[in-house]
């Protein structure tokens, strides 16, 4: 079963930013018709881009639905054959990393210490954890071949 293309719009190049994102969603299709896609993921794919394609004018909502086309895209390639697109661990774990490993060092060493102004001294801790472990399994994924050559930008 092959995917579906993306219907052409030659009236979105006059908008730059919406035309970068709809040239974004074009590399990820292209990305998926080169892997090995179970029949069901396929279907559901085509049923996005289907529901996206409906879409006639450029506005809001149509910017709107382009990014949720996208996020369901990837949302179920990663959840059904472990695919993602290049940093996109890294890119998580960044967040991650801040919240649940640097805001916690930062309160410990601001109460060891009794400053607890201390606290913004655990963020970047926090943030060089966050990006070594997603690095890492942004590289074990590429290692196994399950990494799309695209990185996602909103």
């Amino acid at each position: 079963m092959e995917i579906q293309n993306l219907k052409d719009r030659p009236e979105i190049e006059e908008n730059s930013r919406l035309s970068k994102k709809y040239v974004q969603l074009q590399k990820l299709i292209t990305e998926l018709r080169n892997k090995e896609l179970n029949d069901d993921v396929v279907i559901i794919i085509n049923d996005n881009i289907n529901s996206f394609n409906s879409i006639s004018s450029l506005n809001n909502r149509f910017s709107k639905l382009l990014k949720n086309t996208q996020s369901k895209i990837l949302k179920v390639i990663e959840k059904h054959h472990k695919l993602a697109t290049e940093n996109h661990y890294r890119n998580i774990w960044l967040a991650l990393g801040i919240g649940a490993f640097g805001v916690p060092i930062g309160v410990v060493i601001g109460a060891i210490t009794g400053n607890m102004a201390f606290i913004a001294i655990g963020i970047p801790i926090g943030f060089g954890i966050g990006i070594a472990i997603g690095t890492m399994m942004d590289n074990k994924l590429k290692d196994q071949g399950k990494q799309l050559a695209l990185e996602i930008k909103y």
